[in-house]
């Protein structure tokens, strides 16, 4: 954490879950050739950009912990910012994350 990291983004904010059909109020994607638990490569939420993106670079602040489940998020922002507390992100990411039990890891 609190290191740049690259973010594809697959789920531009404003587009629909493609099984689900839910909206991501955030630009969601992946870092390329950084796998997860599950064999994926690692999820990323963007926050704090208000503007569909193709790629975002930013700051890792958080990961986004799913104790039942094996596909944790990093919660990426832009470098420097500094607003966003643990319940900021996840009301923020509560679109997605409603149906976890989730929790905020900090370095």
């Amino acid at each position: 954490m609190n290191q740049t990291v690259a973010v594809v983004i697959d789920r531009p904010l404003g587009s629909k879950h493609p099984k689900f059909g839910f909206e991501y109020p955030v630009n969601y994607g992946y870092v390329e050739n950084e796998i997860a638990p599950d064999g994926e490569d690692l999820d990323a939420y963007v926050l704090g950009v208000g503007e569909s993106v193709e790629s975002f670079t930013g700051t890792c602040i958080a990961v986004v912990h799913r104790n039942d489940d094996d596909d944790d998020k990093l919660v990426v922002v832009q470098e420097g910012d500094k607003g966003w507390t643990d319940e900021g992100i996840m009301k923020t990411v509560a679109f997605q994350e409603r149906w976890f039990d989730s929790e905020i890891v900090r370095c």
